[in-house]
């Protein structure tokens, strides 16, 4: 893999120019995938999931390029995840954001056909404090400060999940991930979605381009169990 190389989601970086540079994006258990959710059984076993988050422990919003990121200290357990599928506790090093050109594309993985949006891998009124950042960070490699903020107020009503083995969506996607998708979505107004759409990627261009499907596409399941925390 070369060190210099740039991965993105342009025809002459993106998803399908992966492969070439790192080989775990061809391995048998990649993400994202598309869930058929008449397939998906309830497992009893899985249990219920826990979070604890501490909003001291945000430090900033990034614009890489790629992504919206806001990263966390991860230094100590103070935003933490586990139980649910997971075997042992979790630090919150980030979030990201993945969103698309329009309402009817964004998101990574798949529901029964339908594609997001937009995904947040790891909105409610409280997306505000978020979108209010991006006005700082609106081209790539613009950082703010992004401090006592806590992501828990990001997440829906409902903690059902769906739960499956693969690997991180972006390069150079080791398949080391347990993926826990929510299966109640969150709301964000199209006004809201433009605010992420007016982001640019590289003003250094006759015309500046804005940073838009920012999402890898579904992967093959290949034989992989998908189970369900509810009936």
């Amino acid at each position: 893999m070369s060190r210099r190389y740039e991965w993105g989601y342009g025809p002459a970086n993106g998803p399908d120019m992966w492969p070439d540079y790192f080989p775990f994006s061809k391995g048998e258990c990649q993400s994202p995938i598309e869930l058929h959710t008449r397939y998906i059984k309830h497992d009893g076993s899985l249990r219920p999931w826990n979070h604890t988050y501490h909003p001291s422990s945000s430090l900033t919003i990034v614009n890489d390029g790629t992504t919206v990121k806001v990263v966390f200290d991860d230094s100590s357990d103070k935003s933490v995840l586990k139980d649910g599928p997971l075997r042992g506790t979790y630090r919150l090093r980030q979030l990201q954001f993945h969103w698309g050109s329009s309402d009817d594309q964004g998101s990574e993985h798949v529901i029964d056909g339908l594609r997001y949006a937009g995904e947040i891998g790891k909105a409610k009124p409280h997306l505000k404090l978020i979108l209010e950042a991006l006005d700082c960070i609106m081209t790539k490699g613009k950082k703010a400060h992004f401090t006592d903020f806590d992501p828990s107020i990001l997440f829906p009503t409902s903690h059902d999940y769906w739960t499956y083995q693969g690997s991180f969506t972006t390069p150079p996607c080791e398949e080391c991930v347990t993926w826990l998708l929510l299966r109640e979505p969150i709301t964000i107004s199209p006004e809201q979605m433009e605010k992420f759409r007016n982001i640019f990627l590289s003003m250094a261009c006759e015309v500046p381009l804005k940073l838009v499907n920012n999402y890898r596409p579904t992967q093959p399941l290949n034989g992989r169990e998908v189970r369900a925390s509810f009936d």
